[in-house]
C-alpha cells in the first residue's frame, strides 16, 4: 500500500480516483465495507482506489473538550487499512491551518490534484471543511458541476443496530467485548509499546510489562487473562487494569501492565497487542505486598488455566 501525505501527491496515482474518506477509527466492518465499495468502483473504472483520513481526530481541535478515546493509533490503523488490499492511503495532517479550509476549497484541491477525481466513497454522515460546513448533500451538489460521482455507504448493522466508532468505545468501556468484537470483525484488540515502569512487579516475583495506553479507549478496571501478541510471538499472560491502589494511594490516570508468561525478554520498547480472553476480577485494594503477591499468583494460575481451557 502506497502512503501518501498530501493532496498533491493524489497526481502520481492513475485515475480516475475513486476516494474513501473519513476518520476510520477502529476499522470496524463499515469502514471495511466502504473501503471495498471504492475498490470495486475502481476497478470498475480502471483507476485506483484512495483511503483518505487524518493523523488525528479531528475533535482534538474541532471540539477540543470533547475528544473521543481511540480504538487505534495511526500505526495500527495504517496496518489494519492496509489488510484491505486498498493500494493507497491518504494521511492528512489534520492541523489548525487544515481545519480552517473552507468546504468549497477542499473539495477543489481534491479534484486539481487528481487525474480525474472519479468518485467519492463515503458514510452518509461525514462532514469535512471549517466548522464541518461541509455534507454529503453539500458534496453532491459539487459533483455533479465538477464531474464526481458520490456514494453514500448505508451503515453495517450487527444485532439489528448500526455500526460505529461510538458503538464499540461503549462497548469496550462496558466490558462487553464480544459486541466490540463483532462491530469490528475481529478481536478487540489493545495496542501500545512497552515502557518503562517502577519495577514493583519484578521485584515480587511477577515482572510486568508497562504499556503506554494514553487516549486509547480500555476495558473496565480489573484484571484479566490475556493473549498477547508480540511480533511473530503467540503469549499468554495475566493483565491488571487500574490505578493500582495498594501501591499508589493518589494515582489518576489507569495503568495496564501485563504479566507474560514463560517470558524473559527485555520488552522495553516494543509494541504488543492484548485480547482479552477472560475477565478474572475487579481491581480492589490489599492490606500490603504479601497479600498483593498471593492475589496475583492466583490471578495467574487462573490465566494460566483458561489459556489451557481454550
Amino acid at each position: 500500500m502506497k502512503i501518501l501525505h498530501a493532496i498533491e501527491e493524489l497526481a502520481g496515482l492513475k485515475g480516475p480516483i475513486v476516494l474513501a474518506a473519513g476518520t476510520f477509527d477502529g476499522v470496524h466492518l463499515g469502514h471495511q465495507a466502504l473501503i471495498r465499495r471504492a475498490m470495486e468502483e475502481a476497478s470498475r473504472r480502471g483507476g485506483t482506489a484512495v483511503v483518505m483520513t487524518f493523523d488525528r481526530h479531528p475533535a482534538s481541535l474541532v471540539r477540543p473538550g470533547n475528544v473521543p478515546l481511540l480504538l487505534t493509533r495511526n500505526r495500527e490503523k495504517t496496518a489494519l487499512i492496509g489488510e484491505t488490499g486498498v493500494p493507497a492511503l491518504l494521511m492528512l495532517g489534520f492541523t489548525p491551518e487544515f481545519a480552517a479550509i473552507p468546504a468549497p476549497e477542499f473539495i477543489g484541491s481534491l479534484v486539481s490534484s487528481c487525474n480525474p477525481l472519479g468518485a467519492f466513497c463515503v458514510g452518509s454522515s461525514w462532514s469535512f471543511g471549517r466548522g464541518g460546513d461541509g455534507n454529503v448533500a453539500f458534496l453532491e451538489a459539487m459533483g455533479s458541476g465538477r464531474g464526481f460521482a458520490v456514494i453514500r455507504i448505508d451503515p453495517v448493522q450487527v444485532g439489528g443496530l448500526p455500526i460505529s466508532s461510538t458503538r464499540i468505545r461503549t462497548a469496550i468501556a462496558e466490558g462487553n467485548l464480544p459486541e466490540a468484537g463483532a462491530c469490528l470483525g475481529r478481536p478487540f484488540r489493545l495496542t501500545g509499546r512497552v515502557v518503562t515502569g517502577a519495577g514493583l512487579g519484578s521485584k515480587i516475583g511477577f515482572p510486568t510489562a508497562n504499556i503506554e495506553v494514553a487516549g486509547l479507549q480500555l476495558p473496565p478496571h480489573g484484571v484479566y487473562a490475556v493473549k498477547v501478541l508480540w511480533g511473530v510471538h503467540d503469549l499468554r499472560g495475566a493483565c491488571n487494569i487500574g490505578l493500582r491502589p495498594t501501591v499508589d494511594a493518589t494515582a489518576s490516570n489507569p495503568v495496564v501492565e501485563v504479566h507474560l508468561f514463560d517470558v524473559s525478554a527485555d520488552l522495553a520498547g516494543e509494541e504488543l497487542s492484548l485480547e482479552f480472553v477472560k475477565f478474572l476480577r475487579p481491581e480492589q485494594k490489599f492490606s500490603g505486598l504479601e497479600e498483593l503477591k498471593a492475589q496475583i499468583a492466583r490471578d495467574c494460575a487462573d490465566a494460566r488455566l483458561t489459556s489451557r481451557c481454550g
